[in-house]
């Protein structure tokens, strides 16, 4: 069945590439655009006000009754007149205007000199010109100039109804020799360049971010394609047809897939779990009815199995940041259940518990295929929920016999102590905060994987603080029974918890292991008995005690 196309990784990663540019050219855009105006604008606001100032120079305060009762006509008011019209043309102002606001309301305006820059073709206004406040905004800045609030206000128009282009207008007081303000001096900017230079700037932001969008996603397809997911490809289509056939390929992986990096790693990992499944297939299927060589062969199996696993402890020692350990006890000689952690990069550890359904041989070799699928894709810094969505697909992809897997993911950030998971119907996780006891994490559970195409899992997050400790487990733990057919039960197991609060990550699971087998008794073991616990100490951790080889 081929895949839908946006199901596919290079897709999915080249559109989260382009999104992530597309996001930061907005973010730029925006910046860009919002600092180049402030700064343009603070530019214009103060040539403005430096014209202002010196147009104020010339212009006599104490005269203004003078110039209104003489509706402009004498000399004095055409010589101050030309001086602010020179002014007005020598600079970059549009208009030079003196103006009287009435003080009642504020709401109607005088002009008493109006000057414009030649060539601009707006409209120019005469002397004694009655013209209404155009808004709120410069009746309140009327208001303050005259009443002594402010010594120059600023007035920018670039949004909304404006009656000419969107531009900035500088205003200084004209006061007389008594101090009180006689007439407000403005001087008018068109904003027409500033617009121009921004939409520039902000077109060349745009063009330039798109072209590294297509360089960036062009170099992504070309090494994703060839250095990570042709690959991957190829040890997944592997790892389902062995699942499905249990034979060997002619060909090893490791002479076809050549990187040096972790998938190279993961291909001869591969190698060796195909010879060593394969040799243990093979030592099975040859059994014969001698009861002694049967035990042996599974003997051989079990020690595969738990060779597979991670069982050097300190599994980490030049980690100081957590101590972790393991165990799993299977029901018969081989088991279904299984743990595993890895550093997926130096801050991030991957911990995995999960639990196959069935006991023996296929619950063994479905394991070994499950555990290599989760790791495999869990190595490329996938979420765990994308990790549980991918490992289900190729897990149902070759799944005849119908088997399932339980799987709790969980990725601790080192640094930070966050851990997100995703939860695929395995048992609740249990976790220690410092300085309290151990609590049942309610989290979001998923389907099983291997059940069921196309499911969809939840992630969710918690903080580990340091001092706070995590314990997973399989259902073999809680459902382990005694003789009388009783079971073991969550609340034997949080007792024997929190019995051993201040006990290191190996005596807690002994500890635990030690309570079980007392109620058990001599009662057969009923299922898998599978722990993990991992204890986060933080960037103060201190270097891990040595612990004994499992297997």
């Amino acid at each position: 069945m081929k895949k839908p196309i946006f199901d596919r990784i290079a897709v999915k990663s080249i559109a989260n590439i382009i999104a992530t540019l597309a996001l930061f050219s907005i973010l730029i855009s925006v910046i860009g655009y919002t600092s180049f105006t402030n700064a343009i604008l603070n530019q214009y606001a103060d040539s403005a006000f430096r014209t202002a100032r010196i147009a104020a120079s010339v212009v006599d305060a104490d005269r203004m009754e003078e110039y209104a009762a003489s509706g402009g006509a004498t000399e004095e008011y055409t010589r101050v007149y030309d001086m602010l019209d020179r002014i007005c043309n020598r600079s970059s102002a549009t208009f030079v205007y003196v103006i009287q606001p009435d003080i009642s309301d504020y709401g109607h305006i005088t002009f008493l000199f109006s000057t414009m820059k030649a060539g601009q073709g707006y409209q120019h206004y005469e002397f004694g010109y009655l013209r209404e406040t155009t808004n709120d905004d410069y009746r309140r800045k009327y208001q303050k100039l005259y009443e002594g609030e402010s010594e120059r206000e600023l007035v920018v128009r670039d949004r909304g109804y404006i009656e000419t282009d969107p531009h900035i207008t500088a205003m200084v007081p004209l006061k007389g020799e008594d101090g009180k303000t006689k007439a407000i001096l403005c001087v008018q900017y068109q904003m027409a360049s500033i617009i121009e230079e921004r939409n520039s700037f902000v077109r060349k932001v745009l063009i330039t971010m798109i072209l590294v969008a297509a360089a960036v996603s062009l170099g992504q397809v070309f090494y994703l394609g060839r250095r990570l997911l042709h690959p991957l490809q190829i040890i997944t289509k592997e790892a389902s047809r062995f699942a499905s056939e249990n034979e060997m390929r002619d060909e090893k992986l490791s002479s076809v897939i050549k990187n040096r990096d972790e998938i190279g790693q993961l291909a001869r990992a591969i190698d060796q779990m195909e010879e060593q499944i394969q040799s243990y297939v093979e030592k099975i299927t040859s059994i014969t009815a001698e009861e002694e060589k049967m035990r042996t062969e599974l003997s051989l199996a079990a020690r595969i199995q738990l060779e597979a696993l991670p069982g050097t402890f300190p599994a980490f020692p030049d980690r100081y940041e957590f101590d972790i350990y393991a165990s799993m006890k299977p029901a018969k000689d081989v088991g279904g259940d299984f743990y595993d952690f890895f550093l997926v990069d130096d801050d991030h550890l991957c911990l995995v518990i999960a639990d196959v359904s069935g006991k023996g041989i296929p619950a063994a070799l479905f394991m070994m295929v499950s555990r290599t699928i989760l790791a495999n894709i869990a190595m490329m810094g996938m979420s765990p929920k994308e990790v549980l969505e991918k490992a289900n697909e190729a897990i149902c992809a070759n799944n005849k016999e119908e088997m399932f897997v339980t799987v709790w993911l969980g990725i601790l950030e080192i640094s930070t102590g966050k851990v997100t998971a995703a939860n695929a119907g395995h048992e609740y996780p249990v976790l220690k905060k410092p300085d309290q006891d151990f609590e049942i994490l309610i989290d979001k559970h998923g389907f099983v994987l291997g059940g069921m195409e196309e499911v969809k899992y939840r992630e969710y997050e918690f903080d580990m603080e340091p001092g706070s400790k995590l314990f997973l487990y399989t259902d073999g733990l809680p459902e382990a029974t005694d003789n009388e057919q009783n079971m073991f039960g969550v609340e034997l197991m949080m007792d024997a918890l929190n019995e051993s609060l201040n006990l290191s990550t190996k005596e807690i699971l002994d500890h635990m292991k030690g309570r079980v087998d007392g109620f058990v008794g001599s009662a057969p073991q009923f299922d898998d008995l599978t722990m993990l616990c991992i204890e986060y100490f933080g960037s103060g951790g201190q270097k891990p005690v040595p612990a004994e080889v499992e297997g």
